[in-house]
């Protein structure tokens, strides 16, 4: 005889429309015994992510656009579950996590409305594509080889955060492209220099891959301007738009220059855009859509 998981999933995950989730929902709702082994499964999917080569940046990013930020913490919650007891994990691994939404709540007093929740969530991990991997998931074995050593942050990496920063606070243009400037100037530099230790050192270093989410709105314009950024450090960049990200591939120093300067320069853009929009506001033109992409396109553009 089937379980009551059983019948439950069957239900909800493989149809598309809401009377499956209903009737799924309504038979955990009835059966508070099937809490844990509810859990136990969305644990299995989460792994069954990894394994399509999707890293926890990717889930939560991919939840949150397809479902809702509640979405966001349910999978969050699976998601610190899982990885508990992983033990070691790679760099950006343990960057991603950090970085989870806060978990969500387990067992709510309205059962059903929960276990709706967790079977949408479910349904749409189950059909997650394969995606190219950017690194062996932690705990198997191809994890601990390529893994990168783990130090303190370099000294260089700190003025870079530190000129970035300034860069993103200030309310002058000239000032904040100056200080942009100086930070890849600084970024280059960490880059040579990481390059001629792994030069006298014989290092067997390899390029690697880093997923950046390219949200909405706006894409084409994050996107162009991730390009430019991963071009101007020596890396290559590929849009995914129907999954929302860009595929960055470079050496490691690399990757944490686009990373880093993308994030400031989307942000120095934003604030940019919005300043200019209160100019555009004030001349009557109220148009802000149209506005907005033009401006993030052209601010892309000029970057690169």
């Amino acid at each position: 005889m089937e379980s009551v998981i059983d019948r439950a999933c069957a239900a909800a995950l493989y149809s598309d429309g809401d009377a499956g989730l209903d009737t799924g929902a309504s038979l955990l709702a009835a059966d508070p015994s099937a809490d844990e082994e509810l859990h136990r499964r969305g644990h299995e999917f989460v792994r069954r992510a990894w394994t399509r080569g999707w890293q926890p940046a990717d889930v939560v990013r991919t939840v949150r656009r397809e479902l809702d930020e509640p979405g966001a913490a349910l999978v969050s919650s699976l998601v610190t579950g899982e990885t508990a007891g992983y033990g070691a994990l790679p760099p950006r691994w343990a960057d991603q996590l950090a970085a989870l939404p806060a978990p969500a709540p387990r067992n709510r007093p309205d059962r059903f409305t929960y276990a709706s929740a967790l079977l949408e969530l479910y349904r749409l991990l189950l059909r997650l594509p394969v995606i190219e991997p950017v690194g062996p998931v932690p705990g198997t074995a191809a994890d601990a080889p390529h893994r990168p050593p783990v130090h303190g942050e370099p000294r260089m990496l700190t003025r870079i955060r530190a000129l970035l920063a300034k860069a993103e606070a200030t309310g002058f243009p000239e000032e904040a492209e100056a200080l942009t400037t100086k930070a890849q100037e600084l970024m280059a530099r960490h880059s040579i220099d990481e390059a001629l230790l792994a030069a006298r050192t014989h290092s067997a270093d390899t390029p690697g891959a880093v997923r950046i989410g390219v949200d909405a709105p706006y894409e084409s314009a994050k996107a162009v301007l991730l390009d430019s950024v991963a071009s101007a450090n020596r890396c290559r960049a590929v849009w995914n738009s129907d999954l929302g990200f860009t595929t960055v591939v470079g050496f490691e120093p690399d990757l944490e220059a686009v990373e880093l300067l993308f994030t400031s320069l989307l942000v120095q853009g934003t604030a940019a855009m919005t300043k200019a929009e209160a100019g555009q506001r004030a001349g009557g033109r109220k148009r802000t859509k149209t506005f907005r992409q033009s401006f993030l396109m052209a601010y892309a553009q000029r970057l690169g």
